[in-house]
């Protein structure tokens, strides 16, 4: 008895060395994303509109209000003012991107098929908004890259610059956040093109052409309620006043707290789909 038992023991133990070791975490996050930009920059014609639309409105904003800017922005740069707006609007297309990737293999069965591998929830879903907030991160380097030609100077220089990437990351990861909870709601192509210019409003509803202070009514009280006003705000003073602490933390509080409410979206989202199988 003695020896089966100890037989039995050795299998056993054995058994479970050889069990497959789970992915660490950040190595499962870093996969998906990787394999999210790998399907975008395959398919470059989704990306290329983006940089064009928010370059083409740096042109146009730049050429038709830089003259009345002198009347508020005495002094200062109307270029500065207006590039983080372009980078704003350039991040719905990165959004956009991320839901459709997950619509893309809810299409042809992927989706399914790594829901029944022991991947990370957490993992599938931060894959696409990582990737999302890496094409903005690019298109905001080539927006940067446009307004230095037109002649864009910085407060605070390089640093500033990376601080403004930094906020377009952030911002980017948390509209992904939408697209990717419509698109696992709903597996539509459609209805998440569409959910990425919900966000399209808040870019106008606030201080999109002039400062806060200067709006009045309605608007100016949207202004005060949307977080876009302040990740504005924070953009623009590093690009012309210099550095500000306290506009800084509002505009990275505000990225955050977007990012966190529509993860959590997404994740809800990703329960309900997983509820239905």
């Amino acid at each position: 008895m003695g020896v089966i038992t100890s037989s039995n023991t050795t299998v056993a133990v054995r058994a479970t060395n050889e069990r497959p070791q789970r992915m660490p975490l950040l190595l499962q996050i870093s996969t998906m994303t990787w394999r999210s930009l790998v399907v975008a920059f395959r398919t470059p014609a989704a990306i290329i509109p983006g940089i064009i639309i928010s370059v083409f409105f740096l042109f146009v904003y730049q050429a038709s209000l830089s003259g009345a800017a002198n009347f508020f922005l005495p002094g200062q740069s109307y270029l500065a003012f207006i590039l983080p707006v372009s980078i704003i609007s350039s991040s719905l297309s990165g959004a956009g991107l991320a839901g459709e990737s997950i619509v893309r293999d809810i299409e042809n069965g992927y989706f399914d098929k790594l829901l029944l591998t022991p991947i990370s929830r957490a993992a599938l879903l931060l894959g696409p908004m990582i990737a999302g907030a890496v094409l903005l991160g690019i298109q905001t380097v080539i927006v940067l890259g446009v307004g230095l030609l037109l002649g864009l100077e910085s407060a605070t220089g390089v640093g500033g610059m990376l601080v403004l990437l930094g906020l377009a990351l952030l911002l980017g990861a948390g509209f992904s956040g939408l697209t990717v909870g419509v698109a696992l709601r709903t597996g539509s192509g459609a209805a998440t093109q569409g959910a990425s210019f919900l966000f399209f409003p808040l870019t106008f509803l606030t201080a999109t052409f002039v400062p806060v202070s200067l709006l009045s009514g309605w608007i100016k009280t949207a202004a005060v309620y949307n977080p876009i006003t302040y990740i504005l705000e924070a953009m623009r003073s590093v690009l012309l006043t210099g550095w500000e602490a306290d506009i800084l933390l509002r505009g990275v509080s505000s990225a955050l707290v977007l990012g966190v409410i529509l993860f959590g979206f997404a994740l809800l989202s990703l329960r309900s789909r997983t509820r239905r199988r």
